[in-house]
């Protein structure tokens, strides 16, 4: 046995307290040089590869929130505080969202924004409820997100059933599309998609002619598209994001496809029609909210934001309204304990950029409107909005 030192007391003494002081529950506070207490939160995005564009527009959307929030004098229990970022690259990958979901747990945090795509989004929320953490979606649509029957699950958009929903009676009732193809790239987004526009669409009276699978990373549609060309569909849905919604549209074009695309809010960005030139033209796609131009903070929002970081792409102002939503309840629990904060985002009712916001008691947004646009001079202009059921 080797002798005690007593040289070793204050080292044992700084890692009990470094051991007790970083429990999940009550983590250690740092401040900022003028007594602000720092608060971390995570957020989650693909922030390279096909989908970086939208990733970082989700970022930003945070950041602007930050910005905000802090420039404001913002309190929790009486004391000012300073919130801060934690953003981390998933790559639109659900084994790489599980991994960048662990690290978050593991380094104490005790609330996200994110992930956006459903794929990721699905995958880490199991990481986060098992820790009691806080996760506020701003752009996963698919439903079996929040039909987990998890407590600490919150997504500020309406979701896919009633995305596809409206889609699908647009198609047929406003459109007047009566037969329509389907591809989707298999991503829980794009399968579950546009298995709901499908439910839908049939129902209104149309008739699926064929259904075709691609994946999120391909590139050539041709022999898809050669097939579908002969069956002479109204319509080709498309279930997926731009990265492949752009190539997809060129290609329709250069093999004389008449048919008219559409998609849903993946589709739905500044990306896409630079992506896709002169084939973007009359394309259809959703997005779920209102326009911002029809919302009383929307106007603002876009100027700011475009000022500081380009134009919007798709979710950035959920993802502002995202992280509001969350300090808003961190304050009104006088806490960031994450039972707590959970308890006060059920009573949420926040006027944000993209609506006004109350959670379900599944954490779905309540009565999300969807507003169908249609690309016309090289941009998206509104068609119609529809109140979701």
């Amino acid at each position: 046995m080797r002798p005690f030192r007593p040289a070793l007391i204050p080292a044992l003494l700084a890692t009990a307290a470094l051991i007790t002081g970083c429990s999940k529950s009550e983590p250690v506070a740092s401040t900022t040089p003028d007594g602000k207490r720092i608060i971390v939160i995570g957020h989650a995005a693909p922030l390279t590869g096909p989908q970086a564009h939208i990733g970082k527009d989700n970022e930003n959307g945070v950041r602007l929130a930050i910005e905000d929030l802090n420039q404001s004098g913002f309190t929790i229990a009486g004391q000012p505080v300073h919130f801060e970022m934690d953003s981390q690259d998933d790559q639109a990958d659900p084994r790489m969202a599980t991994t960048v979901a662990q690290k978050f747990v593991d380094d104490g945090l005790q609330a996200v924004i994110g992930h956006l795509n459903s794929g990721t989004t699905m995958p880490a929320s199991r990481v986060y409820n098992a820790a009691g953490i806080v996760e506020i979606s701003p752009s996963a649509t698919t439903p079996r997100y929040t039909q987990q029957g998890f407590a600490n699950a919150f997504r500020v958009m309406a979701n896919d059933v009633q995305q596809g929903k409206v889609l699908g009676q647009f198609a047929v009732g406003e459109l007047g599309f009566k037969n329509i193809a389907i591809i989707d790239d298999r991503t829980a987004y794009g399968q579950g998609l546009a298995d709901e526009f499908e439910k839908a669409a049939k129902a209104a009276g149309g008739k699926i002619v064929v259904r075709e699978y691609t994946s999120d990373k391909a590139s050539d549609f041709t022999a898809i598209l050669t097939k579908i060309k002969g069956l002479k569909p109204d319509a080709i849905f498309f279930g997926g994001m731009d990265g492949q919604g752009a190539p997809l549209a060129r290609q329709m074009r250069s093999l004389g496809l008449t048919s008219r695309l559409m998609g849903g809010d993946g589709i739905n960005t500044a990306e896409f029609m630079k992506l896709a030139g002169p084939a973007a033209e009359n394309v259809v796609a959703s997005l779920p909210g209102r326009p911002l131009a029809d919302l009383p903070q929307g106007a603002d929002f876009k100027t700011r934001f475009e000022q500081k970081y380009g134009r919007i792409q798709l979710y950035a102002p959920y993802c502002y309204d995202a992280m509001q939503v969350l300090a808003r309840a961190m304050q009104r629990a006088g806490s960031t304990e994450p039972a707590k904060v959970i308890a006060e985002l059920k009573n949420t009712d926040h006027q944000g950029v993209t609506a006004r916001i109350r959670f379900d008691d599944k954490g779905d947004l309540r009565a999300g409107a969807i507003t169908v646009y249609q690309v016309a001079n090289g941009d998206w202009q509104k068609l119609k909005t529809v109140e979701s059921e």
